[in-house]
C-alpha cells in the first residue's frame, strides 16, 4: 500500500456530536492524498461505532483499551502515521476545502520549516467570526510571540514527520492542555515555524471544550514552559516572569495596579532585548516584532483601564519607551478610562454602603427642630 503524503491525527472522546461535520470537511479537502487516525479514548458515547462504519477507506480507527487522555492518544497516532506530514485536527474543528493543499505546497517549497500553522476563524454555533490572533506573520516574528503567548491554534498545524519523530515524545502528558505550546519550543531545533495567514481552519468555541474546562491547568502548564524559556534571561526570577507574562497576556487579567504593569513592561522589554541579540531580525521583522508587542502591551494597558486598576496616568508613567501607548489611540484609551473610572466609583460607593450598614461609618448627631 502507498503511503500518504498527509497523516491527520486526532484524539477522539465522546466526540460523536461532532465528529460528523469534522469528517465531512475533511472529505472536501482538494488535496485526497491523505489518512485520518482517530484514536478512540475509550469514549461512552457512539464515537468508536461512528468511526468504525465511516464509508471512506482513509478514516482508520485506533482504540484504545484504557483512557489516558488527549496527549497520550494523539502520541499513539503519531507512532501509527503513514504520511510524510501531519496534519493536526481537533474533532469539533472543521478544515477549509483548500487547508492541506495550501499546506503541503508551502512545506515542498520551504524545506527548511519544521511546522507549519494556518490563521483560523473561530465558530460558535452557525456564527463565524475573525480570530484575535496576528493578522500577518512571519517566521522571525513567531520565533518571538511563542515566547510571549501561543500564536497557532493547534487543529491549523502541519508538522514534518521526521522532525516529529525526532522528538520523544511528541508532546509531553505532563504539560497538559499546553503540550501544543510545549511542541512549538521543542520543535525549533529541527527547522523554522510558518505561519499561512490566511484562515484555513474553523476553531469551534463551545462550552465543552478544553480550553474552557481546563483554563487553571493550561496556564499552569504554559507557566512550565516559559519558565524553561526564561531561565537565561531571568535566572531566578524566570518562574515570577513566566507566571505574570502568561496572567496578563495569556489569560488577559488586568493589572492589580501601577507596579504590576510596570513589570508586565519591564518584563517584556528585557525580554525583547535577549531575543534582538540572539536572532538578529532584519528591519522588517523588527518592525513587526515591535508592532505586535505594543498591541499586546496596549491590551494589558486597557484592560487594567477598564477593571478600574489603572488610570491614564499609570499607563503614561509606565510605558516601556520602545513601545509607547501601544499604538492605541487616544479614544480608545479615554474611553476604556472612562468605564475604568465609572466602574471606581461604584466600588467605592459598594464600600461606603457596606460601611453604614456595619456601622463602621455613623451618621452624625441628628439635630432637634426648633
Amino acid at each position: 500500500m502507498t503511503a500518504p503524503t498527509v497523516s491527520v491525527i486526532m484524539a477522539a472522546y465522546n466526540g460523536a456530536a461532532w465528529l460528523p461535520e469534522t469528517l465531512q470537511s475533511l472529505a472536501a479537502q482538494t488535496f485526497p492524498d491523505f489518512e485520518v487516525l482517530v484514536v478512540d479514548d475509550c469514549s461512552t458515547d457512539d464515537t468508536r461505532d461512528l468511526v468504525a462504519s465511516w464509508p471512506d477507506a482513509r478514516i482508520r480507527l485506533i482504540a484504545l483499551d484504557a483512557n489516558g487522555g488527549p496527549v497520550r492518544a494523539r502520541n499513539r497516532a503519531v507512532a501509527e502515521a503513514r504520511g510524510r506530514y501531519l496534519a493536526a485536527l481537533d474533532q469539533d474543528d472543521l478544515c477549509r476545502p483548500d487547508r492541506f493543499a495550501r499546506q503541503v505546497a508551502y512545506l515542498d517549497a520551504h524545506p527548511d520549516v519544521a511546522l507549519l500553522g494556518t490563521n483560523v476563524e473561530f465558530l460558535r454555533g452557525r456564527s463565524i467570526r475573525p480570530s484575535g490572533y496576528s493578522a500577518h506573520t512571519s517566521p522571525a516574528l513567531l520565533d518571538w510571540l511563542v515566547r510571549i503567548g501561543n500564536p497557532l491554534a493547534w487543529s491549523s498545524v502541519m508538522v514534518r514527520t521526521t522532525a516529529a519523530r525526532a522528538l520523544d515524545p511528541f508532546t509531553r502528558p505532563d504539560i497538559l492542555y499546553a503540550e501544543d505550546f510545549d511542541l512549538y519550543h521543542r520543535i525549533r531545533p529541527h527547522g523554522r515555524i510558518a505561519r499561512l495567514d490566511t484562515p484555513l481552519l474553523l476553531y469551534r468555541q463551545h462550552a465543552g471544550g478544553a480550553s474552557q474546562r481546563y483554563t487553571a491547568t493550561m496556564e499552569a502548564s504554559a507557566t512550565r514552559v516559559l519558565a524553561d524559556a526564561y531561565a537565561a534571561v531571568f535566572e531566578d526570577e524566570a518562574p515570577a516572569r513566566a507566571a505574570l507574562i502568561v496572567r496578563h497576556l495569556v489569560a488577559g487579567q488586568p493589572p492589580a495596579g501601577r507596579a504590576d504593569l510596570a513589570a508586565v513592561g519591564d518584563t517584556l522589554t528585557r525580554l525583547l532585548a535577549a531575543h534582538r541579540a540572539e536572532h538578529a531580525p532584519t528591519p522588517a521583522d523588527w518592525r513587526l516584532i515591535k508592532w505586535e508587542t505594543a498591541r499586546r502591551w496596549a491590551q494589558v494597558g486597557r484592560a487594567g483601564l477598564r477593571s478600574g486598576s489603572l488610570t491614564l496616568a499609570d499607563l503614561v508613567a509606565t510605558r516601556p519607551a520602545h513601545l509607547g501607548l501601544g499604538y492605541a489611540g487616544p479614544e480608545a484609551l479615554l474611553w476604556s478610562g472612562m468605564i475604568g473610572g465609572a466602574r471606581r466609583t461604584a466600588a467605592r460607593r459598594r464600600t461606603l454602603a457596606q460601611a453604614f450598614a456595619a456601622k463602621i461609618i455613623r451618621p452624625g448627631p441628628s439635630r432637634a427642630k426648633t
